[in-house]
């Protein structure tokens, strides 16, 4: 018999196989037994393909990813509105926070990632997104995102760099490390608006060493929390941010870490 995360996208459930295992993980998936219904756990649990299987409603389908349920909560607690605001989005991968600015009125959105492949493709005809994949956004200046625009919208009008907000949702490198692309250079015009805000979210398991790790990935001791709050502090002081709060996400990561947001503004 085939598996419960095959017959979920089978029964027009998933959209995946990736999406079937979240859901599962979640604990959102139930099947009909006798006169029950039982929660299954484990996506290689062995079903029939007419099994009766139901995904119980979430929040966390109103947008194509988790990471919506993330920005809206951090959207709520800033009190930032975003309608008519032209955003950058750094580490858009399937596009969560693309999708909650959008549902929020966002006019335009610009999504960088350094995959590909990897956008929901509920937003793939969006004409309010335009995508940059397989770019670094350790890199990305003024003439990469120019040379790129050209490259991927020829016929189009220049692209504006004049971002009213950009967010983050970057794995595997530090905020720190890409914070200092809107440093303003004298040879270059800077990506963001002067008054520009910064909503990032700051993933602690790829600000610390993997000795402050645990085999799961998972941050072992939360005094190391103070930590990387001090280094994103100071990195957005550095880079001509005047930061307006740090807070805890309203959710945490998929992996079970606990996550923040570091909102800032953009001030030169």
């Amino acid at each position: 018999m085939p598996r419960i995360d095959h017959v979920l996208v089978i029964q027009n459930l998933a959209e995946s196989r990736s999406h079937a295992q979240r859901i599962i993980a979640d604990n959102r998936v139930r099947m009909h037994q006798g006169n029950d219904w039982r929660i299954i756990t484990k996506p290689a649990y062995d079903v029939t393909e007419d099994a009766l299987l139901e995904v119980i409603a979430s929040d966390t389908d109103k947008f194509v990813s988790r990471a919506g349920i993330k920005l809206a909560g951090a959207l709520t607690h800033t009190q930032l509105s975003v309608s008519g605001l032209t955003c950058l989005d750094l580490g858009i991968s399937t596009g969560g926070f693309t999708d909650c600015l959008l549902q929020n009125g966002a006019t335009h959105v610009v999504g960088v990632d350094t995959g590909s492949g990897q956008l929901h493709k509920r937003l793939l005809d969006e004409p309010r997104l335009s995508l940059f994949e397989n770019i670094n956004a350790r890199y990305l200046d003024e003439v990469s995102l120019s040379d790129a625009w050209r490259e991927i919208y020829p016929d189009a009008s220049a692209i504006s760099h004049d971002f009213d907000l950009v967010v983050a949702d970057l794995s595997f490198i530090s905020l720190t490390k890409v914070l200092p692309i809107f440093a303003p250079l004298e040879d270059s015009k800077p990506l963001l608006k002067n008054g520009a805000h910064l909503l990032a979210l700051v993933k602690p398991q790829f600000e610390l060493s993997a000795q402050a790790l645990s085999k799961a990935g998972i941050v072992k001791n939360e005094d190391d929390y103070v930590i990387v709050q001090a280094n994103i502090l100071q990195s957005c002081l550095d880079n001509s941010f005047t930061v307006l709060d740090y807070f805890t996400s309203p959710i945490t990561g998929g992996d079970g870490n606990k996550e923040f947001f570091v909102f800032a503004q953009y001030q030169i």
